[in-house]
């Protein structure tokens, strides 16, 4: 399994009236294989896990995976606050079909390092699949340490790392961990750039929901080491990086679906939709602007 490269944690679209859209989850999947997506995963925070109910989960995830039909590696969201809970989707993930799990920290416990160690160690050895650490301390209120992978990537089931954390301290802590059998994938796209051409070797993206194409030249310059193709690729998606960072994610991210034809702005509560106005429009925009560019290529 070659979990590397141009990554899209996938939104997860639903009808106006909020009931889960597999059709337009359907056209998602195309569109980022079309893009060049290397990836996805399914039910991470992009795709609203936590406003899903379970066969709302299951459906979703046996969906991508009938969908996708091993043309690329589908990653199941499936960290929970307990770890217990965490092994038990884990387990659920696998029996559906996913190729690897992506697990969040536990969020709100606040747990330790060692609660954290011990905690992704579990999950390793009871939950049946590949597993990719994911430390998102702006949401999850504990921050998985650098010398805590170090040790945890020990254990074969232990893949990589999803990092979000963007400074360079933090960059290059992760970059010193690489190897053949441990990867290191940026979760933040403001940096991503930086983080491959440090070493990281792909980047689990919000932004690649709208603009697959433009993520994988990103992805293919910066992992490539080309420093100069980087810059160029980083200078055409900042507009739209920008734009999204107008509300929480995934308010923004699903505000530029429609004009996209790939479902509606739609949202579960406490998530609101993002109001017509100057973001939605410079979301729009910037859109408009990246196809443009894609087609004076």
């Amino acid at each position: 399994m070659n979990i590397r490269g141009s990554i899209c944690a996938l939104v997860t679209p639903f009808t106006a009236d909020g009931a889960l859209d597999l059709d337009a989850f359907g056209r998602l999947l195309d569109y980022q294989i079309a893009g060049g997506t290397q990836a996805v995963v399914v039910a991470g925070s992009t795709g609203e896990a936590h406003m899903l109910e379970h066969d709302e989960y299951d459906r979703l995830l046996a969906f991508a995976v009938e969908k996708v039909a091993k043309r690329i590696p589908v990653i199941a969201g499936t960290g929970e606050a307990a770890t217990a809970k965490t092994v038990a989707l884990t387990r659920r993930a696998h029996a559906l079909g996913a190729d690897a799990a992506l697990v969040v920290a536990p969020y709100y416990v606040r747990p330790t390092q060692e609660g954290l160690r011990r905690h992704y160690l579990e999950v390793a050895e009871q939950g049946g699949l590949p597993v990719l650490l994911y430390n998102v301390p702006t949401r999850t209120a504990c921050d998985l340490l650098p010398e805590t992978v170090a040790a945890l990537r020990e254990h074969p089931a232990i893949v990589g790392i999803k990092e979000a954390i963007g400074s360079d301290e933090r960059i290059h802590a992760l970059a010193e961990l690489v190897r053949p059998d441990f990867v290191y994938l940026s979760g933040d796209d403001g940096t991503a750039g930086k983080a491959m051409l440090a070493g990281a070797a792909g980047t689990i993206s919000v932004v690649a929901n709208l603009a697959p194409k433009a993520f994988r030249a990103l992805c293919d310059a910066a992992t490539g080491g080309d420093k100069a193709a980087t810059a160029r690729c980083d200078q055409a998606l900042a507009p739209l990086v920008e734009a999204l960072n107008c509300a929480p994610n995934p308010i923004a991210v699903k505000a530029g679906l429609p004009s996209l034809g790939l479902g509606t702005a739609a949202l579960r509560l406490p998530l609101v939709e993002l109001q017509e106005g100057p973001d939605r429009a410079r979301i729009t925009g910037t859109l408009a602007g990246l196809a443009s560019l894609a087609n004076a290529a």
